[in-house]
């Protein structure tokens, strides 16, 4: 097999995104686009363009690493590939791969999954 379609097969397994493998508890978020997220709340009040120029807390996981040891026990991750989440603020590296936006955080910056 390819070595591009290894890639693409491990992706699919929600290992990796290209060739970024997240180690440990790690997760590897693809930030949402202010044009996704909604200007108007669900009760209606509409938010300033000013809050949509900030940094965003949401993104959607695309790899997750296997999970963290706790004296020798692996506790597996509880988020999953295809996840909506709100992280921390200030919680995570940024990094670009492919000329495409990445932040890589831990699972314990994950504050909620959106569903």
């Amino acid at each position: 097999m390819p070595k591009n379609d290894q890639n693409n097969k491990k992706t699919e397994q929600g290992r990796t995104a290209g060739t970024i493998i997240p180690i440990g508890d790690r997760v590897l978020i693809k930030t949402i686009s202010p044009e996704e997220l909604e200007k108007k709340s669900v009760s209606g009040i509409i938010i300033p363009d000013t809050v949509s120029k900030e940094k965003p807390e949401q993104g959607k996981v695309i790899a997750v690493g296997n999970g963290k040891y706790d004296d020798g026990v692996l506790i597996p991750m509880t988020v999953k590939v295809g996840d909506r989440v709100i992280f921390s603020k200030y919680g995570y590296d940024e990094i670009k791969h492919n000329g495409e936006e990445y932040y890589i955080l831990s699972e314990s910056n994950i504050l909620a999954v959106i569903k």
